[in-house]
């Protein structure tokens, strides 16, 4: 199991390095994982960049102080501060039409395994209204986590974002950003390691332990 940590200098090459994780699990088989916490951002995705306030959007981003950016995978618009984690494990697939399921149910049970750990009892689901909406939730007095995935011919990339603190900066841009991309948010339903009571500083590393799980972890860091 290849393991990436670190984060690049810019959020493009961030994204980037995530791809060529992505590529090269399709050529050698060799699957991986990374878990690491981007720079402060939001996170827009397609659907919102086709919305017709979605610059208006952006400029709420700004007035935040979160540089807005444009992501490929995943759902709706999402926040990171800096303490909040991406995390992502990349397999090789035989074909696109088998094993969705079966990802989406593995990561929702290590992230909450992870969470566990850490002392959060956190479950599959989320509050209604909540942030990046999705049927593969994670939440614990509210969502936590939310996970997606990008199936390519060769490998899936099943990934998410959870939650580790600064909830209620997370719930004030999003409380603006997201009525002008027409979607319905409560910034109540945004939970937080942290806020639930779990260890924020040793998530990273659970996390990271729970999606490599007993393989042989061969590290690489990001310079």
């Amino acid at each position: 199991m290849r393991v990436l940590r670190g984060r690049a200098e810019d959020p493009e090459a961030d994204r980037a390095a995530t791809r060529d994780r992505l590529d090269s699990v399709g050529e050698t088989g060799e699957p991986a994982v990374r878990v690491w916490a981007p720079g402060r951002q939001l996170a827009f995705g397609r659907r919102d960049a086709h919305g017709d306030d979605y610059e208006a959007a952006r400029e709420a981003a700004r007035e935040h102080g979160f540089p807005p950016v444009e992501r490929s995978v995943g759902g709706r618009a999402v926040a990171y501060t800096g303490t909040t984690l991406a995390f992502a494990r990349i397999t090789p697939v035989e074909s696109v039409r088998s094993g969705l399921q079966e990802r989406y149910d593995a990561m929702v049970a290590d992230v909450v395994d992870a969470l566990a750990a850490v002392g959060v009892d956190a479950h599959e689901g989320e509050p209604p209204d909540s942030f990046c909406p999705g049927e593969h939730s994670v939440s614990a007095d509210g969502k936590l986590a939310g996970i997606a995935q990008r199936v390519t011919k060769d490998a899936a990339l099943t990934s998410g974002v959870l939650v580790v603190d600064d909830r209620d900066e997370i719930a004030d841009v999003l409380a603006d950003v997201y009525p002008k991309l027409g979607v319905p948010f409560d910034p109540k339903s945004v939970g937080s390691v942290a806020a639930a009571g779990g260890d924020a500083d040793r998530i990273r590393d659970e996390l990271e332990s729970a999606l490599v799980g007993d393989a042989d972890a061969d590290v690489e860091r990001l310079s």
